[in-house]
């Protein structure tokens, strides 16, 4: 991963509206890597204690929530219930992804 594809991923995120939600890929495709969601999946996961980066907000592109089960699931659900976003059984519909 380089610095211009990470600067370009955190960016992207901070962009991302309270009340809705990105896909990985989708971050990658905007970032100009269309073929590195998993790198972006890697970032968020690597983010330094205190970020305000709303990592929450990146999610599987076929709406799955990919933490869900474990305790940072738990913040994730909890912080897109309390922007507003549908979450049902650790999905959230197409309607709430963002469209820039």
């Amino acid at each position: 991963m380089n610095q211009e594809f990470t600067d370009a991923v955190y960016q992207i995120v901070a962009a991302i509206p309270a009340g809705r939600v990105a896909s990985y890929g989708q971050v990658a495709r905007q970032a100009g890597y269309p073929r590195h969601a998993r790198f972006v999946g890697r970032l968020m996961g690597r983010l330094p204690k205190g970020s305000t980066l709303p990592w929450h907000r990146v999610i599987r592109g076929d709406g799955a929530l990919p933490l869900a089960g474990t305790p940072s699931g738990d913040i994730q659900i909890q912080r897109l219930s309390d922007e507003g976003v549908t979450v049902l059984g650790a999905r959230v519909p197409k309607s709430c992804f963002w469209q820039p």
